[in-house]
């Protein structure tokens, strides 16, 4: 079935959903029922509580309906027969006066009995419908508009799909991504958690994800030094003044939370870190010799995020950056920006990401209040030409978002698929021409005269936050040797045991490798399966015929077994966590 069709057969399911739903309870108001990227929904307010218990007798409503074979008329109709038609429905209202403002004008769609405030499109008749290609799936609240001071309403999804074949196999991708989950396998692993008492949003790192997460910080560090990178430290509270200066606070307010009044003067929280970077640029006059000059910081910035986007790392309202700003000659910026293409390159091939392409994000002018000097279109145009250069130069996977840009340039960003398909920005690369005039950054160029430098914002693994999440999914907590807290498991069979079991841990601990030598009392067989439900990369049971024979039982996460002496397993284990496999 080709993307449109798919997509006026999930929009017109939603408009079998509120004709049936209007069955049931012909008092619900309807608000709007578009389709998703799996299917449907439609928001409702009811005037008695519905619950997922009553979806399958709207489901069977809905397969009654469509077994009629029921046309989707469309109409033009005037706003007066608009307002008229719809009088008692405050939400069409709303949207017929929305309709007004853009000057176009009303059109309904009628199947059967129901008629909806529609722009369409629709399939011609229920009849193109697969049979049993679609189905409800759960009940959500939703505000409307998504705006928290409206009403809530309650959102009924669906899933559809070309076929009943394709929709069992999306199902049976959400069971596996459900175990892969990273909110559960936090609590599986004890990685993470989130205290209500804290604050929603505000992860609090336990030792086995704190420990993974300095891994992956220590990483990016000696990688990002190798590569000619300054590391610097900024605070994450920052006077007003600050952010006035940077368009932050023009452009970026509803994102920053609330500021404190400290002595009679505003600070707030950090969201970004850039503009605490031009101020170390402008610590001291720089000369072209000085540039590229790139700055780096692990940099902990918090946002305000609505509680209802909220996802465990994925969205929080405190992450932590693996910022970057390289700031350098406009002569040498494609040159810079295809170095930072090849970074990415290189730090996802070490973590075996390879289904991930790029984004070309551009500005959407005629949403001006969301962009920076939206009156320099030639800036905007060069930066964005550059980019594109760059990512044709590669010959990598690209495509173009219009309206996505930030607010002082275009960027490029890496986009990658989570454990349920859905596409998410892993990291970014931005091309900025507007920040140096608001901050008078300069450089001696090669004549003596004062140059304004290009900066290029850069997070080669977003936020360190986001990463560990897509991470964690993706390994399903098979985390590799190299990042795994406990490496090796070490089990005694009994007590007579235990002296060689500790001199063989104490021979890998001396080699640099993580060991867990458990000594307990519980059973061998509890001991065992608590190292597989903590995903540990390897296993060792000692027992008698070990130590006869001085060759270890060595079991592999995989389930696999092999024979090994102590002085081969040491070398096996540093080869793989120097080669980082």
């Amino acid at each position: 079935m080709e993307p449109e069709n798919l997509h006026k057969m999930r929009h017109s399911l939603s408009h079998l959903l509120a004709a049936a739903v209007l069955e049931f309870y012909p008092d619900a108001k309807l608000a709007i029922g578009p389709a998703i990227d799996t299917g449907f929904y439609y928001d409702f307010e009811f005037s008695s509580p519905v619950s997922d218990k009553d979806l399958g007798k709207i489901e069977q409503k809905m397969r009654e309906l469509l077994k009629k074979g029921l046309t989707f008329e469309k109409k033009n109709i005037s706003e007066k027969e608009a307002k008229k038609l719809f009088a008692n429905n405050p939400y069409k209202l709303e949207l017929i006066a929305d309709i007004e403002k853009e000057g176009g004008q009303p059109t309904i769609y009628t199947s059967g009995d129901f008629t909806d405030l529609c722009a369409g499109p629709h399939i011609s008749n229920t009849k193109e419908i697969p049979a049993g290609s679609f189905k409800l799936e759960r009940i959500a609240g939703a505000y409307w508009r998504g705006n928290e001071k409206n009403k809530m309403l309650t959102r009924i999804y669906g899933l559809a799909f070309e076929s009943k074949e394709k929709l069992e196999e999306y199902e049976k991708m959400m069971v596996e991504a459900e175990k892969r989950d990273h909110r559960k396998l936090a609590k599986d692993l004890n990685l993470f958690m989130i205290s209500e008492q804290v604050g929603k949003g505000l992860p609090l790192w336990l030792p086995n994800g704190a420990f993974i997460r300095h891994q992956l910080e220590q990483y990016m560090y000696d990688k990002e030094t190798a590569h000619d990178y300054k590391y610097v430290v900024t605070p994450v509270l920052t006077h007003k003044g600050l952010y006035e200066k940077s368009g932050h606070l023009e452009h970026y307010h509803n994102d920053m939370y609330s500021p404190i009044n400290i002595e009679g003067e505003d600070y707030y929280l950090k969201p970004m870190n850039c503009p605490h970077h031009h101020m170390i640029y402008n610590h001291t006059s720089l000369s072209y010799r000085d540039l590229p000059l790139r700055l780096a910081e692990a940099g902990l910035v918090h946002r305000f995020e609505r509680s209802g986007v909220l996802t465990g790392l994925i969205r929080a309202r405190c992450f932590t950056q693996n910022d970057s700003h390289i700031y350098c000659a406009k002569k040498d910026l494609k040159n810079e920006l295809l170095g930072v293409m090849s970074l990415f390159k290189e730090v996802y091939e070490e973590f075996k990401i390879t289904d991930y392409w790029y984004r070309l994000s551009l500005p959407d002018f005629s949403n001006a209040e969301k962009y920076g000097d939206i009156g320099n279109k030639k800036m905007w145009d060069e930066a964005g030409q550059v980019a594109e250069e760059v990512l044709k130069e590669l010959g990598v996977k690209y495509v173009v978002g219009s309206g996505e840009a930030s607010f002082y340039g275009p960027k490029i960003d890496v986009q990658i698929k989570n454990a349920i398909g859905k596409e998410d920005t892993i990291a970014t690369a931005q091309i900025d021409f507007y920040s140096a005039g608001r901050f008078d950054l300069e450089f001696t160029n090669e004549k003596g005269e004062k140059e304004k430098p290009v900066i290029i914002h850069r997070a080669i693994m977003g936020s360190f936050d986001r990463f560990f999440a897509f991470l964690t999914e993706q390994t399903a907590g098979n985390f590799p040797l190299w990042l795994s807290p406990v490496q090796i498991k070490i089990i005694p069979v009994r007590e007579n045991h235990n002296d060689y079991a500790k001199k063989v841990a104490e021979e890998l601990k001396v080699v640099g490798v993580r060991v867990d030598f458990d000594d307990s009392d519980e059973g061998m067989g509890k001991k065992i399966r608590a190292g597989k439900n903590s995903k540990v990369p390897y296993m060792l049971v000692i027992g008698d015929k070990e130590i006869e024979s001085g060759e270890l039982a060595l079991e592999i996460r995989d389930g696999t077994q092999q024979k090994i002496t102590l002085e081969k397993l040491k070398t096996k284990l540093q080869s793989e966590i120097s080669e980082r496999q």
